[in-house]
């Protein structure tokens, strides 16, 4: 009985084994790719990645000085107009002080309105009235003086009196003159000088008044072009800091017609002839293609800064950049990514 056991034991470890064995064993399966890669589209062409902007380039507003945001009556997505308010800063303290500077151009208003207006018809009766007053003054004295100097004995008066009605006509000649100066000055109106301190003086009070309602104007953010709003990071009760900064407050572009930014590589830069036929895919959909139009180049090789995340892809290369625009109604977005084939010239040997 032993002598069949151990066989029969074997034969079933032998089994046992090549089952595990197979169920152990990994079963290859030939995947298919989530999305074909992108095929050659020329037999002779150069490849390169370009990221979609707006027409009139992506626009990064900022401020030219730092505040307070109040209001920002404007998100994502919506179209402006040319000159439309994006967004507007605490301008308190503006609007005191132009207050301040409105009153100040009225006082100065008011000074040379008073110049300009001078005399009051009603000043010139007084002044009249004092010159025939002191004409009559004159010929009183005049009269007294004719009457003593008439008197033939020179014994019959006093020296004293006789010169005493001479300063009398002199005091009262006097008089006149002052009383006909005083009317003259009057009629005569202000005088130049002193109109032209008053304009001046009002001229400088609206040259402040200006300079805060330029500062307000500063204060208020708008749309220097008519577009859409591709992003806003700013809401108010935000501090916004003036100058260039990584994250741009707000972006604005103009997305009726897309344009594409491509970056050739500086090694490939040789091969590139402007005007040369262009087809572009989105990344991750190979399969639509879209045909593109050479736009213009900007003849600056700078240092790369759009990265596709390919493993073999350099950091340190320079790329000549290249301007695309797409069809009309694609249904594209600004800031994705694009693979493009530009045919290439022929290689010279």
């Amino acid at each position: 009985m032993l002598k069949y056991l151990m066989p029969v034991l074997a034969v079933f470890a032998l089994a046992f084994s090549l089952y595990s064995v197979r169920r152990m064993t990994p079963s290859v399966v030939l995947a298919q790719p989530p999305s074909p890669p992108p095929a050659a589209a020329y037999p002779n062409q150069l490849g390169a990645v370009g990221l979609i902007e707006a027409s009139s380039e992506n626009i990064a507003l900022s401020l030219p000085v730092s505040g307070l945001v109040t209001r920002v009556p404007v998100t994502a997505g919506d179209a402006v107009r040319k000159g439309q308010l994006l967004f507007s800063l605490d301008d308190r303290d503006l609007r005191a002080e132009l207050a301040l500077r409105q009153s100040a151009v009225a006082l100065a208003q008011a000074k040379l309105i008073r110049l300009e207006s001078s005399p009051r018809p009603e000043e010139i009766p007084p002044a009249q009235a004092r010159v025939d007053e002191a004409k009559a003054q004159l010929e009183d004295a005049s009269l007294q003086l004719r009457l003593i100097e008439s008197v033939k004995d020179p014994r019959a008066i006093r020296q004293e009196d006789l010169l005493r009605r001479r300063r009398g006509v002199e005091q009262a000649q006097a008089r006149l003159a002052q009383a006909q100066s005083s009317l003259a000055l009057l009629q005569a109106g202000a005088w130049r000088p002193d109109l032209d301190i008053a304009r001046a003086e009002l001229k400088q009070a609206q040259a402040q008044v200006d300079r805060i309602l330029a500062d307000l104007a500063r204060l208020q953010v708008t749309s220097p072009i008519g577009g859409v709003i591709l992003q806003c990071k700013i809401r108010p009760g935000e501090y916004a800091q003036a100058g260039v900064l990584a994250q741009p407050l707000m972006l604005l572009g103009q997305t009726a017609t897309l344009h594409l930014r491509a970056d050739i590589d500086e090694k490939d830069a040789s091969r590139f002839t402007a005007g040369a036929p262009a087809t572009g895919s989105v990344r991750g959909d190979a399969a639509k293609t879209f045909p593109l139009t050479f736009v213009r180049l900007e003849p600056y090789v700078i240092p790369k800064r759009n990265l596709s995340g390919d493993a073999t892809e350099r950091v340190d290369t320079r790329v000549l950049q290249v301007i695309y625009r797409l069809p009309a109604n694609t249904a594209l977005y600004a800031g994705q990514q694009m693979d493009l084939s530009i045919q290439a010239a022929q290689e010279t040997r």
